[in-house]
């Protein structure tokens, strides 16, 4: 049951997906509209549903372990891409999205819901800390310097304190446990959750805004190797680390799940920004969703 829920789950995004190629298809939207769309998914609707989440959990040690095994998984997924990326001799404007795409995992859009949908609400909360603590974490210290130093030049310097402490769904996590013993109100609760559910839809649709099929064919081989990494060599590390250290069946499920996410839809904003190449991570991100359907209901086969 579990199995068919977690692929229903991915291939209802593939489906978004496909709704935001159609309407670029027939023109009703174009693939620069997807810039404004991802504005409102990371400073409106994330922030809402990493807050809907943290507020009122239960935080331990666990969380700090949760953390450490995200960012295991972040450096091992790089330091392969980075050996692959150079035995493949990609271009540096290629070999940067595809060392992020491969060590960012779609650990916030897609790992909410389908921890949720795996473990309830005690998923939920653990694979925002994964997020959050994690992946968010290794993105704003080492995933940007990463894209700049692969990026065009003249992109600007910045300032990872600055970055991390300004991101939205980090500053939801703080407002979070600030006020966990305040009781939010009924009427600004809904309004949060209204916000919350934007981000699902928006940004599969916005997947499908910045498709360029032709980067299918031409980055096969690149795609099929990050795809290797993404899905099958990170879940399994996690496997490996998780049964270790972590306490519990269901945190290791959860890691697990998180770990083998398709690449992370902010690598298309943060190679936008750095001009590397988007169509390439566009590609990336689509071909590891699907993959996705097969690849994560195995692995969690492995352990349940």
């Amino acid at each position: 049951m579990e199995v068919r829920l977690l692929v229903e789950t991915i291939l209802g995004f593939v489906a978004l997906v496909g709704v935001g190629a159609l309407l670029r298809r027939f023109r009703v939207v174009t693939h620069d509209d997807a810039r404004p769309i991802n504005a409102i998914i990371v400073y409106a609707g994330l922030p809402a549903l990493v807050f809907q989440a943290v507020h009122g959990a239960a935080v331990g040690s666990e969380i700090l372990l949760i953390a450490g095994i995200a960012w295991a998984i972040f450096l091992l997924s790089a330091a392969a891409a980075w050996v692959v990326s150079r035995a493949l001799s990609l271009e540096r404007h290629v070999a940067g999205g595809f060392i992020i795409a491969s060590a960012l995992g779609n650990t916030g859009f897609i790992g909410y819901p389908l921890s949720e949908a795996l473990l309830g609400e005690a998923g939920l909360v653990r694979a925002v800390f994964y997020d959050v603590f994690g992946t968010v974490g290794a993105l704003v210290l080492m995933g940007l310097f990463i894209a700049e130093y692969y990026g065009a030049p003249g992109d600007r310097r910045v300032n990872p304190f600055r970055e991390v402490l300004t991101f939205p769904a980090v500053l939801a996590v703080v407002v979070a446990l600030a006020l966990r013993a305040v009781a939010v109100p009924e009427l600004i609760s809904d309004w949060i959750e209204l916000l919350a559910n934007l981000v699902v839809p928006l940004i599969m649709i916005s997947v499908g805004l910045s498709l360029r099929p032709r980067a299918l064919r031409e980055f096969a081989l690149p795609l099929v190797a990050l795809t290797a990494i993404r899905l099958l060599i990170a879940p399994l590390a996690a496997i490996v680390l998780g049964s270790a250290l972590l306490p519990d069946r269901e945190a290791l499920r959860v890691v697990v799940l998180e770990a083998g996410t398709p690449a992370m839809m902010l690598t298309l904003v943060i190679g936008s920004r750095f001009r590397l190449n988007t169509d390439f991570i566009a590609a990336a991100i689509l071909v590891t969703t699907v993959a996705s359907a097969i690849t994560i209901p195995l692995v969690q086969l492995l352990i349940a």
